[in-house]
């Protein structure tokens, strides 16, 4: 019909300009740090490192909400293993990306002969933050290369405790972000250590229970899946057998 030919084109343009919304968003925010003089955040990895963080960390949120939500609403037959393999790909993708921008922060803080630099990168691998700063290095790029095997794709609680590791990963990336570099800047009389308080604690999951009750809403009060997409896809499919 000629209204369905009008909502696809009107749903592709969308979908188009979504995408440089996404690189664009990210990138402003990594530009935030890069434009500052704090060892450790003036460095022009950090557009694409942090738009490959924020699709690796997406689609880990994705797999974490649809991997419970299909069996709680028996919806298996919809959202399928090949829909989760499909998103398991891709997080090999970007966090590959992210290992990259990884090993780029430590060659070129070691190749610009820059005190200060080298001294950030020895406060995270050795100083009070090694602990959180291996954790990370460990969920965000070793527990990922598991991924690599279709049968680990395919098993729905590996993926799921995966997706959930790579999310506490992440949360660790940006603390270590935002508070190495500023624990040992340019004047020492600024030097400290940050230590998490109960405040701090309380807005992390605070946050984190307001994002699950809002997503309870929306499976409560919208459709969670999209039947006459999951339709279209199936009879695409049926004509291609």
């Amino acid at each position: 019909a000629y209204h369905w030919s009008r909502y696809q084109t009107v749903y592709f343009l969308l979908a188009a300009l979504a995408t440089p919304l996404v690189v664009s968003v990210h990138s402003i925010v990594s530009l935030d740090f890069t434009f500052a003089i704090t060892p450790g955040y003036h460095s022009t990895i950090f557009p694409p490192y942090f738009v490959a963080g924020a699709l690796l960390s997406g689609f880990a949120m994705v797999l974490t909400i649809a991997i419970p939500l299909r069996w709680a609403f028996s919806v298996e037959d919809l959202i399928t293993p090949r829909h989760m393999d499909n998103a398991a790909k891709l997080m090999i993708a970007a966090g590959m990306v992210v290992a990259y921008g990884y090993v780029s922060e430590a060659f070129f803080a070691w190749y610009s002969g820059e005190p200060y630099e080298r001294a950030m990168m020895a406060q995270r691998a050795l100083g009070p933050y090694a602990p959180l700063f291996w954790t990370m290095l460990g969920l965000n790029c070793g527990v990922l290369q598991l991924l690599w095997f279709r049968r680990i794709r395919r098993n729905m609680r590996l993926l799921f405790a995966i997706a959930v590791a790579i999310n506490i990963g992440m949360w660790i990336e940006r603390y270590i972000i935002v508070v190495t570099g500023p624990s040992r800047d340019y004047l020492s009389s600024a030097w400290g250590e940050q230590s998490l308080t109960w405040l701090d604690f309380g807005v992390l999951f605070g946050s984190i229970g307001t994002f699950v009750a809002l997503v309870f809403l929306f499976i409560r009060i919208l459709p969670a899946i999209t039947i006459f997409e999951v339709e279209e896809l199936a009879e695409e499919e049926g004509k291609l057998r």
